[in-house]
């Protein structure tokens, strides 16, 4: 004897195996989950000295995976004598923030890990 609907009054019962029940529950669920698009995160690697061109392609990359309602992760990666310039990575990041304003949040400020600044945006509602 299965509860179907507890909240009912009376509360509906069924008579019925229980695994081919709780078999057919997790079915719905893994369909409900299949259809779900978005919230996956991207990565957008960049260096420091990154060309203004490319950096505007990579920006316009980021747009469209915001459009996708996906997180996206700028990276700069600094290389050997580079990591003594981290200004220019948080200045890239500050470039990229401004021209990603309209269509999404920076989730916090530049964090530093290793040779590496990351800085995430999350889409706009």
């Amino acid at each position: 004897m299965v509860e179907i609907a507890p909240q009912a009054n009376p509360p509906v019962c069924k008579i019925l195996d229980f695994s081919k029940y709780r078999y057919e529950v997790e079915k719905k669920t893994k369909e409900a989950r299949k259809k779900q698009k978005g919230g996956h995160l991207k990565e957008v690697r960049i260096r420091p000295r990154i060309g203004e061109h490319d950096l505007e392609v990579k920006v316009k990359h980021a747009r469209e995976f915001l459009a996708e309602q996906n997180k996206v992760q700028f990276t700069v990666v600094f290389m050997g004598r580079e990591m003594q310039h981290r200004d220019l990575g948080f200045a890239l990041l500050q470039k990229v923030k401004l021209s990603l304003a309209d269509v999404g949040d920076a989730e916090h400020n530049p964090a530093s890990m290793g040779n590496r600044l990351i800085l995430s945006f999350i889409p706009k509602k």
